[in-house]
């Protein structure tokens, strides 16, 4: 729909602002032999990892399809536990495909730039590329190589055979960046294509599906919280003998010292029965001890 076409927007420009900001202010090739090659492929990899995995983090689908799992796969029968794993495969690929948004913008923006490429390939480009000094050693000449992303460090009779060089890897970097670009979008078309003819609905059909699946969760959004705020009500009136926002309270509660401890500390989900649980301690006192105690009546004119 449109919200997640402008979100993975939102999220791809974001992250191209992001590498900016990043490559300017952290980035420093080392120009060092053995330490280019990790330090450039930290820089290209471990961030789109991070990105990765916060994606995971930040669709509501990921928790929907862990929290719980051990219910989505009780009594059912061989078919339909066929079903359940195939629902399971269809929804892990698409909350795969848009945590891989942030990453892959990252990797095509990093190779498209080139610097991090060149850092970490430049020991290792083709030697008829290194003009000068050609009996040297193999190891004299990767670590010159190593410092041809360090202009400063460069001899100046080496300096034609480092620009070419680094155009060669420069080069390289880009076309593989445009080839992800490609590869990603024709994907991307192709995967629409092919769950558009596996669709079970029509085009307009489709569309009031999505239509009451989003109106839908938010009426239960909406269900939710004045639910949850009117059974919390029920028990925080136990306590305190009034209802918050009430206008004419004629009298409260005084909890005692052993229900303040009562309903203090640190509080965990609470299984009551095969169907029930306690939400939180005051939640437990509620459901367990009786409002009796002291009582203060509050006079209505002040």
């Amino acid at each position: 729909g449109k919200e997640v076409v402008i979100a993975n927007a939102v999220i791809a420009i974001l992250t191209i602002g992001g590498q900016q900001l990043f490559s300017f202010f952290t980035f420093s090739c080392p120009c060092h032999v053995g330490q280019n090659l990790i330090y450039g492929l930290a820089f290209l990899g471990v961030p789109a990892l991070i990105l990765l995995i916060v994606g995971y983090a930040l669709n509501n689908q990921t928790w929907r399809l862990v929290m719980g799992k051990r219910s989505h796969f009780e009594k059912v029968t061989s078919s339909n536990r066929l079903l359940k794993c195939k629902l399971v495969c269809f929804v892990l690929c698409s909350i795969t495909g848009r945590a891989l948004v942030a990453p892959v913008t990252w990797l095509a923006v990093t190779l498209i730039n080139g610097s991090y490429y060149v850092c970490a390939v430049s020991e290792y480009a083709p030697v008829y590329y290194y003009g000068a000094a050609p009996n040297i050693t193999a190891s004299e000449r990767r670590r010159i190589l190593a410092t041809f992303p360090c202009s400063q460090l460069v001899p100046p009779e080496l300096s034609r055979a480092r620009d070419e060089v680094i155009l060669l890897l420069r080069y390289q970097s880009q076309v593989a960046g445009w080839l992800l670009i490609a590869v990603v979008v024709i994907t991307v078309f192709l995967s629409y294509c092919l769950a558009s003819c596996f669709s079970p609905l029509s085009f307009l059909h489709f569309r009031y599906w999505s239509s009451y699946v989003h109106n839908e969760q938010e009426l239960f959004d909406e269900a939710t919280e004045q639910h949850s705020r009117l059974y919390a009500m029920q028990h925080v009136r136990k306590f305190f003998g009034f209802v918050p926002g009430s206008e004419n309270v004629k009298e409260i509660r005084i909890p005692s010292l052993r229900e303040w401890q009562a309903i203090s500390g640190l509080a965990f989900l609470k299984r009551v029965d095969e169907e029930h649980y306690d939400y939180s301690l005051l939640h437990d006192w509620a459901l367990k001890e009786r409002a009796s105690g002291k009582y203060l009546r509050i006079d209505e004119d002040p």
